[in-house]
């Protein structure tokens, strides 16, 4: 009687909960929202909230995505100051390498590496993962060695796709006698700027240098100041700081956004011919373009320059991370493994997936899926190197140091100055 007496008192200051706790039950937890935080916004945005959203109306599971342009600068400063997000969508391997290195990423549930294992190539395993941990699983990813055109004026004029970068260079020519620039080119992308460069730059070292030479240069075996590296960046020179080349020539390069630089192309006239850039541009061509995309539209994968190694093909992903490995992440991560966690995307026209369950009809236009199948197909695909590498490299020196270059520091010494950097990290 005094027990029970105690706990009527018990329950009455302190309400039910005290009554279901001296009861022996506990509390049900309350279930917070899940925060996705990543670097895409725009259009990629809006295509991401609805993936979300079919996966709140599958699993009643609360989800916002909060997008930041200066993600890799705060996803640093949230992690040191202990407030992370639940998920992170990391664009760079070399950030995720940096996190999981001090400890601050959850290691990828049994549960979630299973998908991976049954849906995922082994490449994206181990993009993936960090000493032997799986960390990550990718979600979009994308092309990058491919350069676009204006298809009706393009074959109009009677030009054609070059294989080689000789026939690019006379291809080039024929433009600048016809008074057309061949390429529109922009770096500007605020904390970021540089990136577009630094693909370049990769796309070249593949050609010229071979994929093994590239893996190493990855790693820092090969030096930024090496001669290979060297070779690469004077072939981009022949294009880049040729005026007759590229419209607006430096100051615009430098000055133009990435999203803006392919619209020339559709002006009427075009006011160039040429931009190279991964398959996601295609969020930033005009809609009249975009809502007929195979008639006006044309691509070609960059051209080869050493027969042996012909044309590989590379590109990047996000890699979705966890600070928190509740069941409600758990569940997440295991619908973006999915193809129903990818398909409406896909549907748009604007990103590629990795996942092995995909079917290539669900992309609307016969380029997205040649891009498509590429990914899946593709005898030598390397990824993004700077995303590879150190976050103070990758998303660091490197983009900062092509950017100086742009506007008129020597190759020499921003090679020099991107190896002093990598020196002092290790």
């Amino acid at each position: 009687m005094k027990k029970m007496t105690v706990l009527l008192i018990v329950s009455l200051i302190m309400g039910n909960t005290a009554l279901s706790l001296f009861a022996g039950g506990q509390r049900e937890p309350e279930v917070r929202p899940i925060e996705v935080m990543g670097p895409f916004g725009g259009p990629d945005e809006v295509a991401f909230q609805e993936i979300l959203e079919s996966f709140r109306r599958e699993t009643g599971i609360d989800v916002y995505y909060n997008a930041d342009p200066e993600f890799n600068t705060q996803i640093m400063v949230r992690t040191q100051a202990g407030n992370p997000p639940d998920v992170a969508a990391i664009p760079q391997p070399g950030t995720m390498t940096t996190l999981a290195s001090r400890g601050a990423l959850k290691p990828l549930p049994r549960e979630v590496v299973d998908v991976i294992d049954n849906n995922y190539a082994p490449v994206w395993k181990d993009l993936g993962s960090h000493d032997g941990t799986v960390y990550g699983l990718y979600h979009r990813v994308n092309a990058k060695s491919f350069v676009w055109y204006p298809k009706q004026e393009f074959e109009a004029r009677g030009y054609s796709e070059p294989d080689t970068w000789d026939e690019l260079l006379a291809l080039m020519d024929e433009m600048v006698a016809d008074g057309v620039k061949p390429w529109s080119i922009g770096i500007e992308s605020g904390g970021a700027t540089g990136w577009l460069a630094t693909d370049w730059l990769e796309d070249l070292m593949l050609r010229t240098a071979g994929p093994e030479k590239y893996d190493r240069w990855i790693t820092n075996d090969l030096r930024f100041d090496s001669p290979e590296v060297a070779r690469a960046m004077r072939y981009m020179e022949q294009i880049w700081l040729n005026e007759d080349y590229v419209l607006g020539g430096p100051d615009y390069i430098r000055g133009t956004s990435i999203g803006d630089a392919i619209r020339p192309l559709f002006r009427d006239p075009p006011d160039a011919m040429l931009h190279r850039q991964g398959n996601f541009i295609l969020n930033d061509i005009p809609s009249w373009a975009a809502d007929d995309l195979d008639n006006q539209v044309g691509v070609f994968t960059f051209p080869a320059i050493d027969p042996e190694w012909g044309k590989p093909v590379f590109g990047g992903g996000d890699q979705f991370v966890i600070f928190n490995d509740s069941p409600e992440v758990v569940e997440l991560l295991k619908f973006l493994g999915s193809w129903d966690g990818a398909r409406s995307w896909a549907q748009k026209g604007t990103a590629l997936f990795p996942h092995q369950d995909q079917s290539l009809d669900d992309y609307p236009s016969e380029i997205m899926k040649s891009l498509a199948r590429s990914i899946i197909e593709a005898e030598v695909f390397r990824f993004d190197a700077s995303d590879m590498m150190p976050a103070e490299i990758g998303a660091g020196a490197f983009w900062e140091g092509m950017a100086n270059w742009v506007t008129g520091v020597p190759a020499v010494t921003v090679l020099e100055e991107i190896q002093e950097a990598w020196d002092d990290i290790r």
